[in-house]
């Protein structure tokens, strides 16, 4: 079950890992992970073991920027540039756990970011396809991926409101940043049985559902209360 998101104290950070991580800090970020995991995810709710040894796997310190390393494993998002953040563990596991992935899933993934949900989902299924609308984001996640040696995201610039159709259908698409309303193509891409966890909304108002597609028709929940940047792009019905 997910819990609507509360506020959870800061981890403490040992001084030697306020600098960039290397092979000497290996077990410290392990550590800090570690602590995220058990205070800030699965004490909230979401307890799937594979969602929860993603999270465990990937180091988040390596997606953030250098001069913010020192938080990587605290609760709250961080700015990574251009406008965009990384999402807050909690809502990195939360939504990943909304999906109900098997192995063999192909999942789209709209908004990469960072890159660092597309590394917890390659953690979990087979492929992922990610699409960035900001170049130098998208750039900067390809290098991070294939830096962490993940050879089963491909990620490309590009409006995601749109969605990939070159490789739908897909079993799962998540959705990292707010439209207005569910995109109709992403909904069309979508396989029979799959889901799409999305937020929705304007700037003050936005909740996080989860859509399933049975029997061609689209069943819609809601999950909790978010923020997410709004979705830009010009590709519309």
């Amino acid at each position: 079950m997910i819990r609507r998101m509360m506020a959870v104290l800061p981890l403490s950070l040992c001084a030697s890992c306020t600098e960039q991580g290397g092979a000497g800090r290996t077990a410290e970020w392990a550590a800090l992970r570690e602590a995220m995991v058990n205070r800030q995810i699965e004490q909230r709710g979401v307890t799937n073991a594979y969602v929860l040894a993603a999270m465990r796997s990937v180091p988040r310190h390596e997606f953030v920027p250098e001069r913010l390393r020192a938080s990587s494993y605290e609760d709250h998002p961080l700015p990574i540039g251009l406008g965009q953040t990384i999402s807050q563990p909690f809502i990195v596991a939360a939504m990943t756990d909304a999906l109900s992935l098997k192995p063999t899933d192909k999942v789209l993934e709209i908004g990469t970011g960072s890159g660092y949900q597309a590394a917890v989902l390659a953690e979990l299924v087979s492929n992922v396809y990610s699409i960035e609308i900001v170049a130098e984001l998208a750039d900067r996640a390809k290098a991070t991926l294939s830096h962490l040696h993940y050879t089963n995201v491909i990620v490309k610039t590009g409006d995601g409101y749109a969605g990939w159709p070159e490789h739908a259908p897909f079993d799962a698409i998540i959705v990292t940043c707010a439209p207005d309303a569910i995109p109709k193509p992403l909904t069309d891409q979508l396989a029979e049985g799959g889901r799409i966890v999305i937020p929705v909304g304007g700037s003050f108002g936005q909740e996080l559902v989860r859509v399933t597609k049975h029997g061609g028709k689209l069943v819609q929940e809601r999950l909790m209360g978010v923020v997410f940047v709004p979705m830009t792009g010009k590709a519309r019905d």
